[in-house]
């Protein structure tokens, strides 16, 4: 069995118990999620199944978009609701000084990743030294926030709409975001609405999932155009060997009506760059 499933994660379990739970009701052990969602965290939770969790690397550069809710007036060492208040008594500001604040944050920006995420840091996760006391000092990396609009505000909590680059953190944008008001804000909710063209209202539950939910690779990727190749080069493509085509780029390359995965054309040849046929 190989595809995609566009899965809808829960609040309270761990991207990782999501796979755990597919993988015994899918009867397989090839299970693996596209990038993680925090266990507060709920919605589009991308798994590849059997060959096709070698598109890690490639979803894991999507774009996507969430739904968040920040509360002002405290601070969480995980800049979620899930941690400990480590500043309180932050003034609560107004609904027009948050919209002033959200658009100064939209563009490309080099943003600080929280302490308790999955950043490396000495070859280790940063939260994992964060837990143990250690101190983490990580670099800041360039992310890109397409677009930040308020939703609604009541009673010290906004909520916000954020479409952003992957590596974006909703927690640090929380957290910048009440530092620019001279307060601070835990973000207490969060849902991923879309990831890449996969979106939640789309998407399926734990208890629902079947074998029928799992997506076939090209229709997953149906945004990349199919090249098929002539049959006389079907063993030279099942050996691995480049053959000869004027194709350019990344593709879904079939032969013999066989999907045999991600292609990549350059200079007269082209190859299997993801290889995902069915044997």
């Amino acid at each position: 069995m190989t595809g995609v499933i566009n899965l809808y994660k829960p609040k309270g379990i761990t991207s990782s118990d999501a796979v755990v739970k597919v993988k015994r009701i899918l009867h397989t052990k090839a299970v693996g999620h596209m990038g993680t969602l925090d266990p507060q965290g709920e919605g589009v939770l991308i798994l590849g199944v059997g060959k096709a969790t070698r598109l890690f690397d490639y979803y894991l550069t999507k774009d996507k978009v969430y739904e968040a809710d920040f509360t002002f007036g405290s601070e969480t060492d995980t800049l979620d609701g899930d941690g400990k208040v480590v500043f309180e008594g932050g003034i609560i500001p107004t609904e027009s000084e948050i919209v002033e604040a959200i658009g100064r944050f939209i563009g490309e920006q080099m943003q600080l990743p929280p302490a308790y995420s999955a950043k490396k840091m000495c070859g280790r996760k940063a939260y994992e030294l964060a837990r143990s006391g250690d101190k983490v000092e990580l670099k800041p990396c360039k992310v890109t926030v397409y677009s930040f609009e308020l939703v609604d505000y009541t009673s010290a909590t906004a909520k916000v709409r954020i479409h952003c680059s992957s590596g974006t953190y909703i927690r640090s944008l929380c957290r910048d975001v009440a530092h620019y008001l001279n307060t601070y804000a835990t973000m207490t909710a969060i849902k991923r609405v879309r990831c890449g063209t996969f979106e939640a209202e789309n998407s399926v539950m734990l208890d629902d999932l079947t074998a029928n939910d799992v997506i076939p690779v090209y229709d997953a990727l149906g945004e990349m155009r199919r090249v098929d190749i002539p049959d006389d080069f079907y063993k030279q493509l099942c050996n691995g060997v480049k053959v000869p085509s004027e194709e350019n780029g990344r593709f879904l390359l079939f032969c013999k009506g066989e999907f045999f995965g991600i292609g990549s054309g350059e200079g007269g040849y082209v190859g299997v760059a993801v290889y995902m046929r069915e044997e």
